[in-house]
């Protein structure tokens, strides 16, 4: 078994997957292979991984590394499973970029990462990595398994799953504790097993049904509660945007209030400044996150590049679909895949997160159904600016990129087409050589 790890100088990231692998008895003789292409990084990593499979796993892993573009074959050759937590242009230059040109033109962001024109431009950097990575594994890995936990999801793992031979599947945090960190966050009592449906986009899932252990609906509960808190008018709460939603929509959504902010045109207005106080949304949240990690890292390297690393098995899906196909003992995730009718009301070519069952076939995705069509209103806002991104990105027509900007609800609700053109030319000018050159 080969599980290959791509952009492994993510180094608390890969000690999460790889040393839930390591704890798993189904992959802990696997080879391991660390790619990146910045050396100090991997280096980094390479200590940390080698240090894991002996603290953890008594050696029973072989650990190798490979550095840089002319090794990315080699590191490919022969896997069963591809990690992909790649950031193509990191936080300096790229995010920076990112969110520095939208805000000259009066457009604010919170994350920037999934959807709007920060997501726009991650994927029209990222995709050609990956067309990459796609045509090194079609020679030398062609049946292994893309697991994708590289941001915008929707876009990366559509393009992979539309335009590639690569068997992909996208993987993101917020699914799995979603419902319970809700009900936490009410203070609503319950009883496990929980019982849940959720479906729709990345970062833009409903959570559609949620019951009790003992069967009792705990939806009327969350939406009154949910309706307290906003009537309240308190603006310190970290959710307000989500219980909109329920207010508004009648469903609660996966991911987090201060990524939703961005995915629409209700929140972030310039000539409303006093809605960011009263929803508490945190604009410029992305570029905080990324200082206080890079920060975080320097401080805390020497604990992960050292003999003394430990690890105790996590709730990351990576180790647990791996140890579903080897074993054939089944396993349900929340997955990113191509929606081809299982959500009845979205393209069929949109990439939609829904439930999957794991197992020796590989990843299997549940018919959903139509989604209440309010919520499909709101997902088909965002799976614009997403199938037009991709169309950029397969085409290299500028005029997509513009089209995928104009549709994006936040932009064409502050900006007019023509600062929408000039922004997005601005973009383009200032990535370089970060972008394929667009006509």
């Amino acid at each position: 078994m080969k599980i290959t790890f791509m952009g492994a100088g993510s180094s608390v990231f890969a000690k999460s997957v790889l040393g839930d692998s390591m704890l798993s008895e189904a992959l802990r003789e696997s080879e391991i292979a660390l790619y990146d292409i910045d050396a100090e990084r991997l280096e980094d990593s390479y200590i940390m991984v080698t240090a894991l499979n002996k603290n953890i796993n008594e050696n029973r892993a072989k650990v190798t590394k490979y550095w840089d573009i002319p090794n990315r074959k080699d590191a490919l050759r022969g896997a069963d499973f591809v990690v992909n937590a790649i950031q193509v242009g990191r936080y300096e230059p790229c995010t920076v970029t990112d969110f520095e040109i939208p805000k000259k033109y009066g457009l604010r962001q919170t994350i920037g990462d999934t959807a709007g024109i920060g997501g726009i431009f991650r994927a029209l950097r990222t995709i050609p990595v990956l067309k990459d990575f796609a045509d090194d594994m079609e020679e030398v890995c062609p049946n292994a398994w893309f697991l994708n936990y590289t941001n915008p999801m929707a876009m990366l793992s559509g393009y992979m799953q539309r335009y590639t031979g690569i068997k992909t599947v996208g993987l993101c945090h917020s699914v799995q504790g979603c419902s319970r960190g809700l009900l936490n966050n009410l203070d609503i009592d319950y009883d496990e097993p929980i019982k849940e449906k959720i479906a729709g986009i990345n970062h833009m899932g409903w959570l559609l049904e949620i019951y009790n252990a003992d069967g009792r609906d705990l939806y009327p509960e969350i939406r009154k509660k949910a309706a307290e808190i906003l009537e309240s008018g308190i603006t310190d709460h970290h959710d307000l945007v989500r219980y909109e939603y329920i207010r508004r929509l009648g469903y609660y959504c996966t991911e987090s209030s201060e990524h939703n902010a961005e995915y629409n045109n209700f929140f972030i207005k310039d000539k409303h400044p006093e809605l960011i106080t009263r929803y508490n949304i945190p604009l410029d949240e992305y570029p905080r996150r990324c200082v206080a990690q890079i920060m975080n890292w320097e401080k805390d390297k020497q604990k992960y590049v050292t003999g003394d690393v430990k690890h105790r098995r996590g709730h990351e899906y990576a180790s647990y679909i791996m140890e579903a196909m080897v074993t054939d003992v089944p396993y349900k995730i929340g997955g990113n895949v191509l929606n081809n009718g299982l959500i009845s009301n979205l393209p069929a070519e949109a990439c939609v997160e829904v439930a999957c069952l794991v197992n020796k076939y590989g990843v299997q995705p549940c018919v959903q159904g139509p989604l209440p069509v309010q919520l499909a209103a709101m997902n088909m806002t965002n799976i614009n600016v997403q199938l037009l991104t991709i169309e950029a990105a397969v085409t290299l027509k500028k005029e997509h990129i513009y089209q995928a900007a104009m549709l994006d609800p936040h932009a064409s609700s502050e900006l007019t087409i023509d600062e929408i053109v000039s922004m997005c030319d601005d973009l383009i000018e200032e990535h370089g050589d970060w972008l394929p050159k667009y006509r």
